[in-house]
This record gives structure tokens, sequence and C-alpha cells, in this order.
């Protein structure tokens, strides 16, 4: 691991920003490297002068505040703490979990500020003006393994104290404060928590993030020599083939998804890791008992649960035997002031195939894949080191099950955010490049759904790289074969389908019956009607195994009310729209609602080029802007407008409809 240390940035931001400016600099460093911290883990601090109106300058620890990452931390994450309040409460016998958080409150200096993290006694304690905080991933990973202790007090010597691992906060602080009694901390780099992480410190911030580069580094260095010198190579199962293809394939995991979705009482997003770092776990002979031996650090529990799950070829009966494994669990370790959380899985591993992890949104989702990910990776260096020997499951109980965690979770509202209504589900969008399709995906995104977006221009589909929610998928839908591998990628990437939105079309140019061409005809057809039909059928099995699901048709004011030299587009869409009424007919036993959308004069979308709105515009007789707004409402209707009628079918305010022709076109005197 290398320092990452910049000399001259350093100096600019000192100058301009003081040791508060360091604070963060040195704190974005540690927190840009998932070796060291992974998602909101870890913890800062410096120890300064505050000034008050009434004290003058006050001794103030700035330490990080509670919802701050290290990897985007800014100075209002660090929030101002009387240091003098925090020495005294370091004084107490014992102190309560909810207590302390009170007493941080009590001591921050500016109320406004967010709460100080559970580790500001200790951090107050280290007589340094710097201290850094990770969970490194090499430092835990020897210390899980089979005599980590001891190699740790090798290789570290008197530069480091190591000590077992107790719960975060008040007992913490005094476990440190006890054993450091009488230690010389000029000589200290650091302090090890078996299980948990490093602490260095330094007052200043350079050396104290150098000095944490320089201890990881060690104990990188060490695994590398333990792994080489061990003659413990892990027996693999026979090799398979990636993941089985088509329709079978993606119900097996839909179902899976479905039931897990039941589990937790809400819609639930499943990923499958096919990779090779995932394959290279899931064909150990000893993935099953691995994967249920606990986690890289126990703070890891409040995102992945205390251990996984096993799923074997395509039955789901791996999610049955979690969920008695975890009641069993809570059982175990539960007091009558618990309330047990939900038995559903974060991750698993299918074994000979891949890793699958799950999550409730998103966001949550790519979390569990990150910490599985470096998890898995520590497991198997634990097992070259001797074996690995996570934290016993009573002790990973207390940190799920914490004080504090349980509070969030009793006052959290019985419901969730309105605005995220779509939260955990899965759409599929059509013509997702431009226009409709493109407001639709952002929409649908918005309320919290996992959208993958099909556009046959990959260059418009550029727009959505680094978007978390969308996945982009270049696509023909006109083509069988590519359609089967963009609903394979939509499987593997989120578990399954509750909403398909069919928007993709072409408006051919005008042509009157007598001018209209076969290949013109031929053509709206197939992309207006015919890829549609195709696609709702190799879409039904994985709706009927989707939560609330919901077909959404783009169709037309063609439909109710065609145009003149439309004949091609006209005809298409009133298939399109037939279709869909006999969907709704044939799908509604089955819970998939379908329902057509009507739009008409939507001009920010790929249909409409300046030449065809001029073509349309004369052949009413009338100037564009004029064309633009013949409505009865005399407006504009943009894609937006469209979305969020896409939105009210696929989400649950209009739960109970079904076979409904919905104009969006600023209404229509033909129409009405």
């Amino acid at each position: 691991m290398e320092s990452l240390w910049d000399e001259k940035r350093a100096a600019e931001i000192a100058a301009q920003s003081g040791d508060l400016g360091l604070r963060v600099y040195s704190s974005q460093l540690l927190g840009a490297n998932p070796d060291l911290v992974l998602h909101g883990g870890g913890n800062t601090s410096f120890k300064g002068h505050s000034d008050s109106l009434l004290e003058g300058k006050v001794e103030t620890l700035f330490v990080k505040g509670s919802g701050w990452d290290l990897k985007t931390i800014e100075a209002a994450g660090f929030p101002p703490v009387r240091l003098e309040h925090m020495l005294k409460l370091a004084e107490l016998d014992s102190l309560s979990d909810t207590e302390m958080m009170r007493q941080l409150r009590l001591a921050l200096l500016d109320p406004k500020a967010p709460t100080p993290s559970v580790e500001a006694i200790l951090h107050a304690l280290i007589p340094h003006r710097f201290v850094d905080h990770t969970h490194t991933d090499a430092v835990v990973t020897l210390s899980n393994s089979e005599g980590g202790p001891q190699r740790l007090a090798e290789l570290f010597g008197d530069e480091v104290l190591i000590l077992p691992y107790v719960m975060p906060g008040f007992v913490l602080a005094k476990q440190v404060a006890e054993a450091s009694r009488g230690a010389d901390w000029r000589k200290l780099k650091g302090i090890v928590l078996l299980h948990h992480g490093l602490f260095t410190f330094a007052d200043d911030a350079r050396s104290s993030y150098e000095a944490m580069i320089e201890l990881v580094t060690k104990a990188e260095g060490a695994i590398m020599r333990f792994a080489q010198s061990s003659d413990q190579e892990p027996t693999k199962t026979a090799a398979r083939e990636g993941i089985d293809r088509g329709t079978p394939a993606r119900v097996a995991i839909a179902k899976l998804r479905k039931r897990a979705s039941h589990t937790l009482g809400a819609p639930v997003l499943l990923r499958l890791a096919l990779d090779s770092r995932a394959r290279t776990f899931a064909q150990r002979e000893d993935a099953a008992q691995l994967i249920v031996s606990g986690p890289l650090t126990p703070d890891h529990t409040i995102h992945t649960k205390p251990f996984g799950a096993v799923f074997r070829d395509d039955d789901a009966s791996g999610l049955d035997e979690f969920v008695e494994c975890y009641q069993e669990y809570f059982a175990a370790h539960a007091g009558e002031e618990h309330t047990r959380l939900d038995c559903m899985p974060r991750f698993g591993v299918w074994l000979e195939r891949g890793v699958i992890t799950l999550a409730p949104s998103v966001t949550k989702l790519a979390i569990v894949e990150d910490i599985v990910s470096h998890t898995l990776d520590a497991m198997q260096v634990g097992e070259q080191l001797g074996g690995w020997r996570a934290l016993p499951r009573a002790e990973l109980f207390d940190v799920e099950y914490w004080e504090l965690e349980q509070a969030k979770l009793n006052a959290a509202p019985a419901s969730g955010d309105p605005k995220r209504e779509l939260e955990g589900k899965i759409a599929l969008v059509t013509g997702a490049g431009s226009g409709i399709g493109l407001a639709t995906c952002h929409r649908l995104a918005s309320a919290g759904a996992a959208v993958a977006a099909l556009d046959i221009d990959a260059k418009a589909l550029e727009q959505f790289t680094g978007h978390s929610s969308i996945f982009a998928l270049r696509c023909d839908i006109t083509d069988v074969a590519q359609c089967e591998a963009a609903l394979d990628a939509c499987v593997q990437r989120f578990g399954g389908l509750d909403i398909l939105v069919s928007n993709a079309g072409l408006f051919p140019t005008s042509q009157t019956l007598e001018q209209v061409e076969d290949a013109q005809w031929n053509a709206s057809l197939e992309l207006n009607l015919t890829a549609p039909m195709r696609l709702l059928r190799a879409c039904a099995p994985l709706l009927e195994q989707g939560c609330d699901p919901a077909v959404v048709l783009v169709a037309s004011k063609n439909v109710p009310a065609p145009g003149p030299g439309a004949a091609a587009y006209s005809a298409a869409k009133a298939g399109l729209t037939q279709l869909g009424r006999v969907a709704a007919l044939e799908f509604g036993g089955k819970g998939i609602r379908v329902n057509t959308l009507h739009p008409d004069a939507v001009y920010d979308t790929a249909l409409w080029s300046e030449d065809i709105l001029a073509q349309r515009a004369a052949a009413y007789g009338l100037s564009v802007e004029a064309y633009k707004t013949k409505n009865l409402l005399a407006t504009e209707v943009s894609s937006t407008d469209v979305a969020e009628a896409v939105f009210l079918f696929a989400g649950t305010r209009l739960a109970k409809s079904t076979g409904v022709q919905l104009p969006v076109d600023g209404g229509n005197e033909r129409v009405v």
C-alpha cells in the first residue's frame, strides 16, 4: 500500500484551511481506499481549539460525525466537541450507550453539528492531535485467522498495542485507557483492536496517515509471506460454465427473489455475481461452511447480517434454511429488550456457480456487494493462514442488535418514504435513450426502482454512465436473441422484473394509403407491434414472479383519433393497444396489470424530427407552433408528462386499474 500524500497539495490546504483542512484531506485519502474503509466505516479526529462567546478559546475534539463517509467527508463532517467533557466521561465507571450519545450531543460546541462518532471518547483519550481509525482488511484478516494475534504481535512488536475485541463506544474507550496506562505514547505507532481495525496517531496529519499506510503495508507483506509458505490449497468442485441461460433459469432466479421479498415484507433486489472471483469461491468444497462462518468485522453485520445463505442449483430451499437458522440465532442470544430484525439473508453462495447478494434498494445492494467481496477474499486468505476465525455469534449479535441500532429501528416510521414507492422494484424500459423512454427511466429511478434501460443507440445510452440505478443495455428489440440476452442480463443484475414499459417505436415519414410502401408498412408493424408482442411474451414468466407487476404500453393518440398520412403508424399502434387489452384479460388472474397510454404531440422525442413535424403541421394546414399546441388546454405535452403517467400505472397509486387507455395529450376534441 502506497502513501498518496501530496505535500504540495497539503501545503496549499494548510495555508487555506489549517489543521481542519488537513484533517479532511487525509481522511479522504483513507476513505478512497476500499481496503481500508468501506461505506461509512472508520473514523478520524484532530484536537484543536474553538472560539466560544463566553469562554474564549476552548480545547476541542473535532471528530467524524455520524452519517458521514471518510471518502467524501468535508469540514462540516467534523463536529466540534468539548475535549474536557470527553475526558471527564472517560473517568466514569459505566455509561450506557443511550446516555453516552446524549452526553456527546451535550458536549457539542455547535448544536447544529452532526452527532459525534461513538468512538469520540476513545479519540479524546489518545494523547496525540491526529487520530486515524480504519477497518483495514489486511490487519483484520490476520486477526481473524488461526494464531492471528500472535502473528500480529510478532509483526508489530512494541510499536503497536494489540487488544482483544470489545464492543465499540464507552467500553472500548475504557479498555484502551486501562491497557495503555503507563505506556510510552511517544514510541507507540498504533493500536490493533482484534476483529475490528487499526488506530494510528501523531501530532500532525501526515505522520498519522503514513503510520497507517506503513502498518497496513507490513500486514499485507506478512499475509503474502504466510500464504506463499502455506501448503493449504482449497479443494474445488467440478467447474460449471456460468449460469444457464433462457427462460427457465431466469424464472428460477426470479422465484428466489420473490420469496426473499416475501420474507422481508418488501421488494428486494438480487444480484448474481458470476465473475472469476465469485466462481473461485463458489467452487471451493468448503464454500458452504465458510459462508456461514462470520464477517470480516462485526460492524458489517449491520449491513450483511452475521452469516450468509447456501443455495444449491435452482432450489430456493437455501432461503428457508437461512430463515430457520437466523431464528435460532436470535432465540439463542436475544433478551426481552430486543426486537427481531427481518430474517432475509443479505448474501449467499450459489454452490459451484457464484455469489448472490440481496438488499431492499440499489444503494444498499452496492454496499452489501462491496462488503461481501472483501469478506470472501479475507475468508480465503484466512483459510490459507490456518483457518478463518471470526468472532463468536454471541458477540456478533451484540453488534447487530446494539442498543443504538435498536433505537433507530424503533424510531423508524411505519411506512417508507412515499417519494420512493418503487424502492426495490425492477423496471425494464425500451426506447430508453431519448424522449419518453429517457424521462421514464429517470422518473422510475427517482422513485427507487432499479431500471434496465434498452435502446438500439449505444451512443444515447452513454448518458446513463455512472447512474447507479439505471443499467444501460444496447438492444435491438426486433432481434429475438438480443432481447433474450438483455433479459438474462437484467435478471442477473437485479433478480427479476416487476415493471415493463414498452416504449420503443418508429414514426414513419408521412404517406397516404395510395403512397404507402411495403417496406415502411412492415418496418412499422415490426417495431411498433410485433417486437413489443415478443418482448411481452418473453417477460410474462418474469412478471408472474414480480412484486405487484405492471405493464405500461406507450401507444398513441392516433389510435382513438388517427390522422391522415400515418396509416402504417396508426395501424401498428392500434394493434399494440388491442394487444394490451388481451394481455389485461389474460394476465389479470396472475396479478399483472396492463395499461396503455396514448400520448400526442410530444415533440421532445426522437420520433419527431424537424422534417416530420413540418410535414404533419402542413397536413393540418397549421404552423409548427400552432400544431404543437393544438389541444383543448392549448399547451405543449412533454416527455416528462408522459413519464409521470407511466409512473402512476407502474406504482401503487392505480393498483386496482388494468385494461385502461389513458390519453396524455392536453385534451383532444376528437378523443373527448
